[in-house]
């Protein structure tokens, strides 16, 4: 089984960008600290690439931003490619499955203004809940 769970910071805002084919795929880079310290105290730190495709990946493009933490579930991927000098090279890459966004809607830590910014319908009012009818518990049959 290839599942890989990661928690981190976004390094920067995401890119988006569409295959040949019309698929949209979301990429993002995510900081993740290292839970112990080393010997000299410092905090070691891994950065993973994320790749988020179709409906997640329009999701991801729409609310997250640099700073954004996040929970990533998804696949580990060995990518290979040749860098500018003709070398070949490996990278891992995570396809996710999930993503959860984990920080607040009211959180600036990001630098962009798109993060969380979809308007949260207001059920205040009767109105809003037409077609809807209350229900006393003790009707309940359970």
């Amino acid at each position: 089984m290839n599942k890989i769970t990661l928690i981190g910071n976004l390094t920067h805002d995401p890119e988006t960008r569409t295959t040949p084919n019309g698929v949209t795929v979301c990429t993002f880079t995510i900081a993740v600290n290292r839970r112990f310290a080393s010997q000299g105290g410092e905090r070691q730190t891994d950065f993973f690439r994320i790749n988020a495709w179709r409906q997640l990946g329009d999701t991801c493009a729409r609310y997250l931003a640099k700073g954004r933490k996040v929970a990533v579930i998804g696949e580990l991927q060995a990518r290979m490619y040749e860098a500018k000098d003709g070398t070949s090279r490996m990278s891992l890459d995570v396809s996710a499955d999930e993503v959860e966004f984990l920080s607040p809607r009211g959180d600036d830590s990001g630098n962009s203004s798109s993060g969380y910014s979809a308007p949260r319908p207001q059920n205040n009012n009767a109105q809003d809940l037409a077609g809807f009818t209350d229900i006393n518990a003790d009707e309940l049959p359970f």
